[in-house]
């Protein structure tokens, strides 16, 4: 068995103490070996970011930087055209072979609207997908509200987190997480309004922010 590569897709708009949480506690309860770190470039489901593609994977380059499991990617930083979840993940299996466990990390806000994502059902293909949840708000009690379609992969994918080594690909974990309630849109209201962003994302990344007048009004 081979221990599994973690896949964390975002804008990071900027990165903070949440998204290092939320990765850690996957790290350690999926029993990954790595977690790659994808800042996105130009999202089809978001607004634009507030600052560039370069900006935000080199604050997430400083954040990760004293945890040697963290790893920067930027192939949709370099990418010009929208960046689809499920072209990442073809590329990524190009350079890593067919037989590596790859899992998308995601919340469950994201993984039952998964049904709107480019290509939603080839993603089984191609990962694992790890869903951090609250405790007490499991992912079985509102997986009612998706699509059949998609209620239909949940139940017949799910699996434990100990599975997750064993094939390359195509089931569900759920880990339950608590959540640091931290938001990147909060950071960029205190910085527009001098407020200060201390303990909430690594001093690394607020002198960035600070030195490059980020998120200030122009």
């Amino acid at each position: 068995m081979t221990a599994p590569i973690g896949i964390l897709g975002g804008t990071f708009d900027p990165i903070h103490y949440g998204h290092l949480r939320l990765a850690e506690e996957m790290l350690e309860l999926a029993n990954l070996r790595q977690i790659r770190f994808i800042p996105t470039g130009t999202p089809p489901h978001r607004a634009t970011p507030q600052v560039s593609a370069q900006h935000r994977s080199a604050m997430v380059l400083l954040a990760i930087a004293d945890q040697p499991a963290f790893m920067l990617d930027e192939r949709e930083v370099n990418r010009t055209t929208p960046c689809y979840t499920v072209d990442t993940l073809r590329e990524l299996r190009v350079d890593l072979g067919t037989t590596q466990p790859l899992c998308l990390l995601m919340g469950g806000d994201a993984f039952l609207q998964l049904h709107t994502w480019h290509e939603w059902e080839q993603l089984f293909e191609l990962a694992h997908i790890v869903i951090g949840y609250r405790p007490g708000f499991t992912i079985d009690e509102r997986i009612h509200s998706a699509t059949e379609d998609l209620q239909q992969h949940y139940q017949q994918r799910l699996c434990t987190a100990d599975d997750l080594s064993r094939h390359p690909s195509g089931g569900i974990a759920e880990l339950a997480i608590p959540k640091l309630e931290i938001s990147a849109t909060d950071i960029r209201r205190r910085v527009v309004k001098n407020r200060t962003i201390r303990y909430l994302l690594p001093n690394a990344v607020a002198n960035y922010i600070h030195q490059h007048h980020l998120y200030k009004p122009c």
